[in-house]
């Protein structure tokens, strides 16, 4: 996937928080939800993740240095100098992404990073053919409507698009949009995972 289709860092960051947000709303059991979001992973940090239960995965980390991004497809395993590739061209300033046992940087088969300042994103080359980018990556840039179609098939139950489309939106969230999308949804659970992504709560400030 060409990195012009990838959102500026602070877009690509209020759409994940909206994808973990949506699926600690769906979805009361982690190790059942695709995506997650850590708005305190380290000091200055955050991160965004998406694993698939099947060995495909992605990672992005936000810092003072801008953003990067980790992905595996496994069925598409790349080479053995592929790891070392990404630590070669990814700069320096991102040794906290490159560095992180946890985002299993020897299992990837794309990377892309930008810079505070930088007009577009960057891609790691060297890993000729199909990569998996398009795929793993779809929700980031496919808004409400992408999400929408996702969940309604891997959670078998309805979504309504304004609902979603309003969490896409950073609306504050109430009860109402929570029991909207789930009416069986723990109201007390779904705020604090709120509060950890870093989500706005009505009637309470976040970051």
């Amino acid at each position: 996937m060409s990195p012009d289709h990838l959102p500026a860092i602070a877009d690509l960051r209020r759409t994940a928080q909206s994808l973990a947000m949506l699926d600690a709303i769906l979805c009361a059991e982690w190790e059942y939800r695709y995506y997650s979001f850590d708005a305190c992973w380290d000091d200055g940090e955050a991160m965004a993740s998406m694993r698939d239960g099947c060995g495909d995965d992605w990672f992005v980390l936000f810092d003072g240095c801008g953003a990067a991004i980790k992905g595996f497809a496994h069925e598409l395993a790349a080479g053995s100098d592929w790891p070392r590739e990404i630590q070669r061209q990814v700069p320096d300033c991102f040794s906290s992404f490159l560095d992180e046992p946890a985002f299993s940087m020897h299992h990837a088969t794309f990377c892309y990073w930008r810079q505070q300042g930088d007009t577009g994103w960057s891609k790691v080359s060297g890993f000729g053919g199909e990569d998996g980018a398009r795929d793993l990556l779809e929700l980031l840039i496919s808004g409400p409507s992408g999400y929408v179609r996702w969940a309604e098939a891997y959670y078998e139950c309805p979504v309504p698009q304004p609902v979603a489309a309003a969490i896409f939106s950073h609306e504050p969230l109430t009860d109402a949009v929570v029991l909207a999308l789930n009416p069986d949804a723990g109201l007390a659970a779904v705020r604090a995972e709120a509060g950890e992504i870093g989500y706005p709560i009505a009637g309470r400030h976040t970051s």
